[in-house]
């Protein structure tokens, strides 16, 4: 299979701003924008994006999992940003009719459809202000495992604790491009170091857990399910950690949203409470880690042959839901009629 993110489907949405107003969406075939050198977008990186599958029902029909909340999300984003909004009903309709434009496209399990809608400013004049005018995309790509080909244990990661991805007041509860190209330096360097990824550290103390290069992290100490808290601003509230929250207290099981400092993980690590740790996100669905490091020091290994029993068990609970082999009590399947 091709690399993630790398095989598009036949089909793009495009829809302009401009005169204070959205022009009718368009379906066109994937092609290349034309923009004047001077667009916004490349000098003040006025650009916002989005990120969420469809996926094959049994029937061989398809559902979009939580739309709504990413497109929420993706106004939320805008207004940080300062760009105009999008009419979330009208999008998500704009994209239906894109996925039944290239229905023959979407696979079967475990593959899916990744939706990528995006926004950009597109103004051609140098000067520090808002966009007067946009660019909103939809395109479609398949895609497979975000970390195929990993240890079946999962990924290996460390904290960075010289360089900050967001800090409160900033726009690292916003999905902009900016932050994921600031990521990109301490993500080469561990890579090189033979890491998969890096877990970001608050940025005042570089002591408070807070989020993985592209994506959200969880921990199991004890009997409970412990995830950073998002009310410092500087985490993307992801829509498959929501998701994950609320399947777990459903189960009755306990769960904590707070601050999670590296000194409290060590001491887990040592006590033999700290069971498991997980990626979660849109791309990575469920992805087990199996090593973390904190300057040398392990925050946390697992030492055995398998992935932890809850990381698992929530990731097929998750799955099937979404491909609809599971009932969907919470109602998050949207049918593309």
């Amino acid at each position: 299979m091709a690399a993630f993110g790398s095989a598009f489907t036949p089909h793009m949405l495009r829809q302009r701003y401009a005169n204070g107003a959205w022009q009718k969406a368009e379906i066109v075939p994937f092609d290349s924008f034309t923009l004047s050198p001077a667009s916004v977008v490349f000098h003040y990186g006025q650009e916002i994006f989005e990120g969420f599958k469809v996926y094959r029902q049994p029937d061989g029909s398809c559902c979009l999992f939580r739309p709504d909340r990413n497109l929420a999300r993706m106004n939320n984003s805008a207004a940080r940003l300062s760009m105009v909004p999008i009419n979330n009903k009208q999008v998500l309709a704009d994209i239906c009719e894109l996925l039944r434009k290239d229905m023959a496209s979407l696979p079967k399990r475990p593959e899916t459809l990744y939706i990528r809608p995006f926004m950009f400013g597109t103004d051609g004049v140098i000067r520090v202000n808002p966009s007067e005018t946009y660019m909103f995309a939809v395109i479609v790509c398949v895609v497979g495992d975000y970390f195929a080909g990993q240890d079946q244990r999962g990924v290996r990661l460390r904290t960075e604790t010289e360089y900050v991805r967001a800090a409160p007041g900033g726009t690292g509860a916003a999905k902009c491009g900016g932050n994921y190209a600031a990521s990109l330096a301490a993500q080469g360097r561990a890579t090189k170091e033979g890491f998969d990824q890096v877990v970001w550290l608050d940025g005042k103390q570089h002591r408070y857990i807070e989020e993985m290069g592209g994506m959200n992290i969880m921990f199991v100490i004890g009997d409970t399910l412990v995830t950073p808290t998002i009310e410092t601003g500087s985490i993307l509230p992801g829509v498959t950690r929501e998701s994950l929250l609320e399947l777990v207290r459903s189960q009755g099981r306990k769960v904590e949203e707070r601050n999670i400092s590296v000194d409290e993980l060590i001491e887990a690590q040592k006590a033999g409470t700290f069971k498991e740790a997980f990626a979660c996100g849109t791309a990575a669905v469920i992805t087990p880690i199996r090593e973390i490091l904190h300057r040398g020091e392990t925050l946390f290994k697992n030492s055995g042959s398998k992935p932890g029993e809850l990381t698992m068990q929530l990731r097929t609970q998750l799955l099937d839901i979404q491909f609809g082999t599971a009932p969907d009590p919470f109602g998050w399947r949207y049918k593309v009629e």
